[in-house]
């Protein structure tokens, strides 16, 4: 019986530390953070003001803009990441193709370089005298440099095309993890059966998928609804507002206007209650109400 006990406390003692430690670096700075969306003020002089900053954010034209970008971007950014992401795990784990392990890497690479370094490439890459219009130019294909910096539409799409290059090779390597694990014998009783690729794609492989897809469906959006680094260190959030997210809202709220963190936390809360949003409708979607 003591040696049980003393098993037990033991184990809770192991336990002890990783869960301090969650609830120091995750639970405690999200209590704080909302006991400071209920407040206001400038600077440290903070005083409370209830649910004022929420009922602010249905009124402020910025967190508006805010909003409808960062979702601009999720309705078309994720949904072609995934397909890419899918396409080429599916591409990339065929028996027949040569040199599969340069060209998986080739595609996982650009998930390890630095969201700073790469965002500010891209900036230099897309100017107006930039290398990608240079090469249009040299090629005939445009006469005058497309203003992808200024332009509110172009800057959009820059923005999709970054996020798009940087993630779709972490993404793939789930998909090719999930690929490798089916049974090739499925695969034998299918094509015995006549089936063609097209019809094993759709009929065999996105079903046995399915958890994957919305595992990165999921994580995208999340990630997706908290973009900073792309549009602060390519576009800057211009033209204008144009390509200005919740969590660069937020950061200028902080830090760059005259601060007022009560008010940032508030925004923040409400990339939380759309995480939540976009994650049950996933879900539901997915078939997945557990």
């Amino acid at each position: 019986m003591k040696s049980h006990l003393k098993k037990q406390i033991v184990g809770w003692l192991f336990i002890a530390v990783p869960v301090a430690l969650v609830f120091l670096f995750y639970f405690y700075p999200m209590i704080q953070s909302f006991i400071l969306s209920l407040q206001s003020g400038k600077g440290v002089n903070m005083e409370f003001v209830g649910l004022k900053n929420y009922s602010r954010l249905f009124k402020d034209p910025d967190f508006v803009v805010a909003v409808k970008n960062t979702l601009i971007f999720l309705v078309f950014q994720v949904p072609i990441m995934v397909i890419l992401a899918m396409y080429f795990s599916v591409l990339l784990n065929k028996k027949t193709l040569k040199f599969k392990g340069m060209f998986r890497t080739i595609v996982f690479l650009p998930a390890v370089t630095s969201l700073v370094a790469y965002s500010i490439v891209f900036k230099y890459l897309f100017q107006n005298d930039g290398i990608i219009n240079k090469f249009l130019m040299s090629l005939h294909l445009i006469s005058d440099p497309i203003l992808w910096l200024s332009d509110p539409v172009l800057a959009k799409v820059l923005i999709v095309i970054a996020i798009t290059w940087r993630w779709t090779g972490y993404n793939m390597i789930f998909f090719l993890s999930a690929l490798q694990n089916i049974d090739p014998q499925v695969y034998e009783a299918a094509r015995i059966d006549g089936a063609n690729e097209r019809q094993q794609f759709f009929k065999i492989t996105m079903p046995l998928l399915k958890p994957v897809i919305l595992f990165t469906s999921i994580t995208s959006t999340i990630g997706t609804l908290q973009l900073f680094d792309e549009p602060m260190n390519i576009t800057n959030g211009g033209p204008g507002n144009a390509t200005m997210t919740i969590s660069q809202y937020i950061y200028n709220l902080s830090f760059k206007y005259t601060p007022d963190f009560g008010y940032a936390a508030a925004v923040s809360y409400g990339i939380v209650i759309l995480v939540i949003i976009f994650s049950i409708m996933q879900f539901k979607v997915g078939g997945r109400d557990d």
